[in-house]
């Protein structure tokens, strides 16, 4: 069977469409897939177990911000600290809720310069999950991390004298904009 000029337009087009359509759907994964492979734009890294302190060490200033919608205080406990590159670290933020309502909240995160963030790898964060807060409540939350040693490596990034991890939390549901 032979197409018509017609239908293999119509055919290729109509190809072209499903492949357009399949490829904008794709395209959020495989950004979010490309940006934790190459540190792109600040993404940090996920993992299990920090490789042991090189001796020699970095600072890292920790930056805290909320969503005009959310009714919440967010903040570092500390914020900066020298670290040892290659060693595990903890931190901590702390949130209150100031709203009258439970709210919860989802954060999210860079590091800069973006350079760093192939080297900043997260073993444990709040951001990974959904923070539910009472009205009036205050709590902790934990940031375990490491600097990666390949960042002294790396003749892009082997400079870097300072880090700058960055959290901002917005509204999950229609309570978060409760004031």
């Amino acid at each position: 069977m032979r197409l018509t000029r017609q239908a293999r337009t119509v055919v290729f087009a109509l190809f072209g469409v499903v492949f357009m359509t399949g490829l904008a759907f794709a395209s959020v994964p495989l950004y979010r897939m490309f940006c934790q492979v190459t540190g792109y734009q600040g993404t940090t890294q996920r993992g299990s177990k920090a490789p042991g302190s090189v001796h020699r060490q970095i600072r890292v200033d920790f930056d805290a911000n909320v969503s005009s919608r959310l009714a919440w205080t967010f903040k570092p406990e500390n914020p900066h600290e020298t670290v040892d590159i290659g060693a595990r670290d903890m931190v901590f933020f702390t949130a209150t809720n100031n709203a009258k309502v439970p709210v919860t909240g989802t954060a999210t995160f860079n590091v800069t310069p973006d350079q760093a963030g192939r080297y900043f790898t997260k073993i444990q964060c709040f951001c990974f999950t959904q923070q539910t807060l009472k009205p009036g409540e205050t709590v902790r939350m934990p940031v375990i991390f490491f600097v990666d040693p390949k960042i002294l490596n790396d003749p892009d990034a082997r400079d870097i004298e300072t880090i700058t991890l960055s959290y901002t939390f917005y509204p999950v549901d229609s309570a978060g904009k409760a004031g």
